[in-house]
Order: C-alpha cells, then sequence, then structure tokens
C-alpha cells in the first residue's frame, strides 16, 4: 500500500508536524473537529504552511450543522478561500447544499473561482446528498478534484462498497477519498475492497493538560450534544431584551453604588 496517500485531519500546527513526521502525505487543517471541522485562523494557516514540507489543505466552513449556506456565509467562504490561498495552502477543502439535499453548483462554482489554481476537495457534505451518483456527476461537471467520503455510511468501513461504486463511476475524472472511522486495523480492507488510493484519517489521542493550577467550578466549555439539523444562533430580541435590562438598571442606579456626580 505505499502508493496509497494518507492525509491527516489535524485542528493545531503540532499535530500537523505530527502528522508530516508519521508519513503522512497531505494533511488537512480544522479548526472545531467537535463540529466536523471548521476555517482555521490565518495565524494556525500561516504557522502551518511554514512549518510543513507536505501539501496543506484547509477546510474553509464558517460554522458547524447542515451544509446550507446563505449569501452572507458564502461570501465569508470566499474570503476565507481567498485568504488561504495567499497563505500559501495547496488546497482548499469545501462543501455545499440545496435545500433539497443537492449539490449547491452556484455556491461550488463560486468558491471554485475564488480557489483558481488550487486543488479543491468536496468534503463530507457529499454524504448528506440525497443521491450519491448524481452528486458526483455534478462535482464532475463542475471540475471539482475530489470528494471526501464514507460512502455514504456511518464509516468508510460501512460504506467500502459503495466506496468502490464511486470509484468506478469518477473513472478517473476526479478523486475518491475514502474517510470516516479509518484506522490501522481496518484501512488496508478499505482499501482493498473499494480500489481508493487516498485515504483521509484522523490519527489522534487524547492527551492531559500541563496546567498545574486547575481552578474548580469555572469552565468555558459547554456539553455538546451533535445535531446536524439545528444550531445556537445570536437572536436579536434576546439581545434587545438584554440591552433594555441593562439600560434600565443603569437609569435606575445599581444598588450601593455612589450617586453620580453633577
Amino acid at each position: 500500500m505505499t502508493d496509497i496517500l494518507v492525509e491527516a485531519c489535524v485542528d493545531t500546527v503540532a499535530s500537523a508536524a505530527a502528522a508530516e513526521a508519521g508519513g503522512a502525505g497531505r494533511v488537512e487543517l480544522c479548526a472545531n473537529l467537535v463540529e466536523g471541522g471548521t476555517t482555521p485562523s490565518a495565524g494556525t494557516i500561516a504557522t502551518a504552511r511554514e512549518r510543513l514540507r507536505i501539501p496543506l489543505f484547509v477546510i474553509v466552513r464558517p460554522r458547524g450543522g447542515d451544509f446550507l449556506h446563505d449569501a452572507e456565509e458564502l461570501a465569508v467562504m470566499r474570503r476565507d478561500v481567498a485568504e488561504a490561498r495567499r497563505l500559501g495552502a495547496d488546497g482548499v477543502v469545501v462543501g455545499a447544499l440545496t435545500p433539497a439535499g443537492r449539490v449547491d453548483a452556484g455556491a461550488v462554482r463560486a468558491l471554485l473561482d475564488a480557489a483558481r489554481a488550487l486543488a479543491v476537495t468536496f468534503h463530507r457534505a457529499f454524504d448528506a446528498a440525497r443521491h450519491a451518483d448524481e452528486a458526483l456527476d455534478a462535482l464532475v461537471a463542475l471540475g471539482i478534484d475530489r470528494v471526501l467520503t464514507s460512502g455514504g455510511a456511518p464509516t468508510a468501513p460501512e460504506g467500502a462498497a459503495a466506496l468502490g461504486a464511486l470509484v468506478r463511476r469518477a473513472a478517473g475524472r476526479l478523486t475518491v477519498l475514502a474517510g470516516g472511522g479509518l484506522t490501522a486495523a481496518n484501512v488496508g480492507a478499505v482499501v482493498a475492497a473499494s480500489g481508493v488510493r487516498e485515504v483521509h484519517v484522523r490519527g489522534a489521542e487524547r492527551v492531559g493538560s500541563g496546567m498545574r493550577y486547575r481552578r474548580a467550578g469555572v469552565g468555558v466549555s459547554k456539553p455538546y450534544v451533535p445535531d446536524e439539523f439545528s444550531r445556537v444562533v445570536t437572536d436579536a430580541a434576546r439581545i434587545a431584551e438584554v440591552v433594555a435590562a441593562v439600560s434600565g438598571s443603569a437609569a435606575g442606579g445599581r444598588p450601593g453604588a455612589p450617586p453620580t456626580a453633577r
């Protein structure tokens, strides 16, 4: 399997360097992997580019949740694609679907235009599409270089047969990049069953914090319950309620506060 390219999915510069040291042929740089990956910071991209010798692909995804992006999000994504290109990325990883679950050709075309000479991967929005064959044909027509997919299954090992069907349908017109639950224990079987020539892996382990002092009872993280079809968004009415509440408090004075000088 020496001719199989291993792409490592990473979320820090240190992890990118570790992936290269382990023999990865490419990294996909992300933030917020608990939500499936979102756009990393400019500083992370620039520092990873300085550190790595292997190709660097950057995911461009403005938020977690579904893959239905409005005009404002598309504008953000186009700017992020351009910034990744400016910072030296070799490729970007993007995706967008219509409300009906089809590839959003207009959005993807706009992102391709922003990417220009960069390689472009369509991410696992593909696995949320209504029809895999239809989605693959749409990506081929758009000129996408590769698609990251588990074969529409929860994991690539479960989707190995479907991955093989996608490889055959693509017929070299784009690269099928197998990803989702791949490990050293199962990747060989998936490659043999599907015929993919590129695989996408996490290859991570949990490590403890280096903090010696740990303040009990205070934290900024919140419990996470995965739900790709709902997300938390700022509500103007709720902000207005808070603004009104603090404005009223300021007008009435705080209990125990010294009188305002006149």
